[in-house]
């Protein structure tokens, strides 16, 4: 499905339309961009590279702009969304002078979809409150597919104002944008989803690799466990393709270890004991090794073969 087609797909009913920023022009703000714009929303983008700002309003219009920095991004905008790779990036387009940081006006709220550690988000919300802004972590689940049809699961942290605030205007892109609690609960319940997939996604490789060797027609078995209570997301959307040894889609291994790594450093932290995340991490790096760092999460089967 392509980027154009995904995004008139979805039924606008949000909030009246607004001043917006986002930043981050990726395999999700891209999408996420576009259904603010669809919404009716004056969106400002900014990307690391130019072009791909340019391509967006090529796409969605010239009634939207590009700035050259976060910070002018940031000028006049109500929101300022953003969805950049990690910690490291997140800093860089919030803080100094061209962040957006600098450029926002006192009251206005600053949302992060970027799936970063729950350490820096609780950092940039204190930065925030002390130039009078807002700060709401909210990462997000449901993939590149998710994006492309408005169909994201939002995780938020923060103030229950500025969460109430931007939920409206977030639900362009999103079936569901909830408040988890206090700053840093988004990226926790993130954490929290990653875990879930990954011992999810190693269980369900091992099943259909048990399968094959076994000698069994595994879209018919697929079929029929999936109507039982081995049915789940995964199974449903990525077993037949595990089958057929296709991995070109979907959310990236390196992208997965990356999360997993932020996983395995909030459990030092916080306690937990996480011993079969910590397994199927390096079972991630394994595959990482076998050259597929761009491959679908669900590649994890190309161990076991």
């Amino acid at each position: 499905m392509t980027q154009a087609s995904s995004v008139n797909a979805k039924e606008y009913t949000t909030s009246a339309p607004q001043k917006v920023a986002f930043l981050g022009l990726g395999v999700m703000g891209y999408p996420m961009a576009g259904h603010l714009a669809r919404a009716g929303h004056h969106v400002t983008v900014y990307n690391r590279s130019p072009a791909k700002s340019q391509a967006w309003l090529a796409e969605f219009g010239a009634s939207h702009a590009h700035a050259a920095t976060p910070r002018e991004a940031a000028l006049q905008a109500d929101i300022v969304f953003c969805c950049v790779g990690n910690d490291d990036d997140l800093r860089s387009v919030t803080l100094g002078a061209s962040g957006a940081f600098a450029g926002m006006r006192e009251g206005s709220v600053f949302v992060d979809h970027t799936t970063a550690s729950a350490t820096v988000a609780r950092e940039l919300y204190a930065a925030a409150r002390t130039l009078g802004l807002q700060f709401v972590d909210a990462p997000v689940s449901g993939g590149q597919g998710g994006a492309q049809n408005g169909m994201l699961t939002v995780m938020c942290g923060g103030d229950a104002a500025a969460f109430e605030a931007v939920q409206p205007t977030g639900m362009a892109f999103s079936r569901a944008f909830t408040l988890l609690g206090d700053s840093g609960a988004g990226q926790l319940a993130k954490m929290v989803n990653q875990i879930a997939i990954a011992g999810l996604v190693q269980g369900l490789s091992e099943a259909v690799a048990f399968g094959q060797h076994a000698g069994l027609d595994m879209n018919q078995v697929l079929d029929v466990i999936g109507k039982g209570a081995a049915q789940s997301w995964q199974m449903d959307n990525r077993g037949k393709t595990m089958v057929a040894d296709k991995f070109d889609f979907g959310f990236a291994v390196d992208w997965m270890r990356k999360d997993l790594g932020l996983v395995l450093e909030e459990a030092k932290r916080n306690g937990a004991r996480v011993p079969v995340t910590a397994l199927v991490d390096q079972f991630y790096a394994d595959v990482q090794q076998m050259g597929g760092r761009r491959w679908d999460t669900s590649s994890l089967i190309k161990r076991l073969k």
